[in-house]
């Protein structure tokens, strides 16, 4: 058919079959779909919808556009981890050398951040020399030797996805769950897992805020994996504030090594208990352990004994980090940044430190990017001191911006002063784990 003809099936809002699917992701990867015929068929499901049969039929045509990794040679369950993403949302650095400790294999695929959310490998890349472009068979190597490796998405990996999600963004076509689940599931599920846990994050700083927009966005990427024969669970977590202690990268990955070597920051209990929890997840559906209590107390002795942490430096070692370019002390300190205080302008209790706003002023002062073409400033973040639901006196500090300069810092001190409520009655925060999936 061509694909007028296969447009049109969806445009009156029929169903399409698999092998009109296949017909259409055949023709993203090989050119012979114009973009405008790509972008008005993104448009015909976005209006029209897809039924979960088109859903499968969508994810696996994607799935199989590429390469699906074959890990059969690494004898251990092959388990990961993927977030929806979020502002100071570091718990893959975490949870792989935790999983890799217990003999699970993470083979972690992994993405850039866009927007106000971070990503994994923009925190990596803070770590001087670490290399997040592995050839495939590099990849198994470090796996097999360490337990877990972290890279971004080859042109090998759902290459489909790489064309969809672009024409997406530009023709608002993103926020509709069928097809983020088909790009998101497409990924995952080349990585050849037994086993996955996804945190769906929902609030002002989550790609869903609407808690049950995100609730039938884990059901549906749960019954996804379960469909393509991948034991998968997803928790949905609270993102209307910022996860733990700090938004940027090189303090993020600051902030992880302390967990990592038993050195618990203040404000971070957040980033190492939802570490926690799914990581005891995976460790239950990989089958190493058959429920979460005695998962949970695997996964803290592997984090207690520093047999974590040594996985996540000789990982660090393996991919050409230096890890001895992670700051100790302060992770802003020696590199010439300005900062700017955020203060309680009334006494009580902190009734909102809004993720969605700390996270523009990070990529504002370029913490982060935009454009996906932008370059990054690692040393830059925000670091917070005061917990929502934690009295404050007038003058007190809420937190601190580090900036490259005053003109900087100056230009997003409205918005990280109004990301801030205080309420004159004491506040009960709203838990971290909102549901499970």
């Amino acid at each position: 058919m061509r694909p007028q003809e296969i447009i049109a099936v969806k445009r009156d809002g029929r169903e399409l079959s698999r092998s009109e699917i296949d017909a259409f992701i055949a023709g993203v990867c090989d050119g012979s779909w114009a973009d405008y015929q790509i972008s008005a068929m993104v448009m015909a499901m976005f209006t029209r919808g897809l039924s979960e049969d088109e859903q499968n039929a969508l994810t696996y045509a994607m799935l199989h556009s590429g390469e699906v990794l074959d890990l059969s040679g690494i004898p251990m369950p092959k388990a990961d981890k993927h977030s929806t993403g979020g502002v100071g949302d570091k718990t893959s650095l975490v949870i792989a050398p935790i999983l890799a400790a217990c003999g699970i294999a993470v083979p972690m695929i992994s993405g850039r951040g866009l927007g106000h959310t971070g990503g994994t490998l923009d925190k990596l890349e803070a770590i001087a020399g670490y290399d997040v472009n592995l050839p495939t068979g590099h990849f198994r190597e470090i796996i097999s030797k360490c337990g877990f490796a972290m890279s971004g998405q080859t042109a090998d990996i759902a290459p489909a996805d790489k064309k969809l999600y672009a024409l997406r963004d530009a023709t608002a076509t993103v926020p509709y769950i069928p097809l983020i689940v088909a790009s998101i599931m497409s990924k995952k599920l080349a990585e050849g897992l037994d086993a996955l846990v996804l945190d769906v994050k929902t609030g002002s700083g989550a790609f869903m805020p609407n808690i049950e927009d995100s609730m039938r966005l884990a059901e549906a990427m749960v019954q996804t994996g379960r469909n393509f024969g991948v034991r998968t669970e997803a928790v949905v977590s609270d993102m209307g504030r910022p996860l733990g202690r700090y938004a940027g990268n090189t303090c993020e990955v600051y902030e992880c090594v302390k967990i990592l070597r038993n050195e618990l920051l203040e404000l971070s209990g957040p980033t190492r208990e939802l570490s926690l929890e799914l990581s005891a997840r995976a460790i239950v559906l990989a089958g190493v352990e058959n429920d979460l209590v005695s998962a949970r107390a695997l996964a803290e002795a592997k984090l207690g004994s520093g047999a974590a942490y040594e996985r996540f430096a000789e990982n660090c070692r393996l991919q050409g980090g230096d890890i001895d370019s992670i700051p100790t002390t302060d992770p802003f300190a020696g590199k010439g940044l300005s900062t700017l205080e955020i203060k309680a302008e009334c006494s009580g209790w902190v009734e909102r430190a809004d993720a969605l706003a700390i996270g523009e002023a990070v990529v504002e002062i370029g913490g982060g990017r935009i454009h996906a073409e932008d370059g990054i400033d690692f040393d830059v973040g925000f670091e917070c001191f005061a917990e929502v639901g934690s009295e404050v006196r007038e003058g007190d500090l809420l937190g601190v911006l580090y900036a490259r300069t005053n003109e900087d810092a100056d230009s997003v001190g409205a918005k990280l002063g109004a990301a801030y409520k205080i309420s004159e009655t004491p506040i009960e925060p709203p838990p971290l784990i909102r549901g499970i999936v």
